[in-house]
């Protein structure tokens, strides 16, 4: 990626306001038309969002884009409409003992309600509050349940495919453990025995940062420092690391980009957290940096075209046919491998919290995150057609299964949006929005507490 040698929060706020403007108009037309019958909307096809029936992960992310939206508008009508859908629909989602999703989709609603009550942009309510708070508990306990010990002393929070398999998109999920934790509470396991969330935060991220991450320094043939697999593989009736693997990347052993992104964002999000609560370790927190710089470095120098939109694995055998693609502007039109725009818009959020984390010496990833967010803030990845449902372009799903859209005469997906896509430009543009102009940083984490 070519990095801007000056590039500021203020330059970019003008195209932020726009997408967040952009995003309520989306939202609000959306929940007019959208048929809850049909389930939850997950990618466009032919600029329609439609549903792909799997785990639902993505029902917080319609109703988190009116609430983010409210956010920076202060239109009501969208706070309505997030709030009166996370009290009528998400409450499945809070007790879903079948998914590691938790993070994504009750932070996304429950917890930005809290947020906004904690912060004083909503009116107070004790009852109010109180149940966005017992949700958020119940949420993060019921995650920590999906538990599966490691040999090493360590452990995961297994994903849908079961006790023996760790994702790294749980990395992403993982803040909910934190918020559960700061708001007092603790999974009570058998004979009452009290499980702190915090610890399994941890050791979770201490296991992904182990397993999933390569730190170019071992003996394996395709370790490059910050490569991250999709999934780490264990043996249940020992708890030993068997192998890498992947469900949406191409192969174990190149990087599914939006898996990484995951990673930088998740790691750079409980560096803030763990840096707010304090007490923590220096190892830990050590190790947590060296995870976060090296899968951010990865993003910046390998796995993206010049502008920093990557293509859906840095690995896909397509990418032979487009020559010297990293020196190039990313084409989400080519005939060959599709780009995601999704992956740029979550790795460009973890870039600007690594950058702010690391002060004087992120720098890099500050101008790095702010040049993804000024590509994917303007054509061809803003969705400025009113008749197209989506907000970002040109964002893919599950390439190996084949489930995305490709247009007529075309080889290759391009020109749809995903509900996770536009949820996260959606902060991109809150995040960017609030540090521009002055308005209290904006975290998962309640930082009052």
């Amino acid at each position: 990626m070519v990095i801007p040698g000056h590039l500021t929060f203020a330059d970019v706020q003008p195209a932020a306001a726009q997408v967040l403007k952009l995003a309520g108009e989306k939202a609000r037309k959306l929940d007019a038309s959208w048929d809850i019958a049909k389930g939850t909307p997950v990618f466009t096809v032919e600029g329609r969002y439609t549903t792909r029936g799997w785990t639902e992960w993505t029902q917080g992310f319609q109703y988190g884009i009116p609430i983010l939206a409210f956010d920076a508008t202060g239109d009501a009508d969208l706070l309505e409409i997030g709030r009166r859908n996370t009290v009528s629909r998400m409450a499945t989602h809070v007790t879903h003992v079948g998914v590691h999703d938790h993070g994504f989709n009750n932070l996304s609603t429950y917890g930005n309600l809290h947020r906004l009550m904690r912060e004083g942009r909503i009116p107070h309510n004790e009852w109010e509050l109180a149940f966005y708070e017992l949700a958020i508990k119940a949420s993060g306990a019921v995650q920590a349940s999906r538990w599966t010990n490691t040999s090493d002393g360590g452990g995961f929070i297994y994903s849908f495919n079961g006790p023996h398999s760790l994702f790294v998109d749980t990395m992403r999920t993982l803040r909910i453990l934190g918020v559960a934790h700061q708001l007092g509470h603790v999974l009570m396991g058998e004979n009452d025995r009290k499980i702190s969330l915090l610890d399994r935060l941890l050791r979770h991220a201490k296991t992904t940062a182990k397993y999933i991450i390569f730190m170019g320094d071992s003996g394996h043939t395709y370790d490059v420092r910050g490569r991250t697999s999709h999934e780490a593989i264990f043996n249940t009736n020992d708890g030993n690391f068997r192998c890498r693997s992947t469900q949406q990347g191409y192969s174990p052993f190149s990087t599914w980009t939006r898996g990484l992104a995951w990673a930088i964002l998740g790691f750079a999000e409980e560096l803030e957290f763990l840096k707010s609560a304090g007490g923590i370790d220096p190892a830990t927190m050590r190790a947590f940096e060296a995870a976060a710089c090296a899968t951010a470095d990865h993003y910046l120098r390998d796995c993206t075209a010049s502008d920093g939109i990557p293509y859906w694995d840095d690995g896909a055998p397509g990418l032979a046919k487009l020559a010297d693609w990293r020196e190039r502007l990313a084409d989400p039109f080519n005939h060959c491998e599709p780009v995601d725009s999704s992956a740029a818009a979550i790795a460009a959020q973890g870039l600007l919290r690594l950058g702010r984390y690391l002060g004087d010496g992120g720098a890099i990833y500050t101008r790095g995150g702010l040049a993804v967010a000024k590509t994917l803030f303007a054509e061809p990845y803003l969705a400025v057609d009113n008749n197209h449902q989506g907000l970002i372009l040109h964002s893919v799903y599950h390439r190996p299964n084949g489930w995305d859209y490709i247009p007529p005469r075309r080889k290759i997906p391009c020109g749809e949006s995903s509900m996770w896509g536009d949820y996260h430009a959606t902060e991109l543009a809150l995040l960017i929005d609030r540090v521009a102009t002055g308005k209290p940083y904006y975290t998962f984490f309640d930082p009052a507490n």
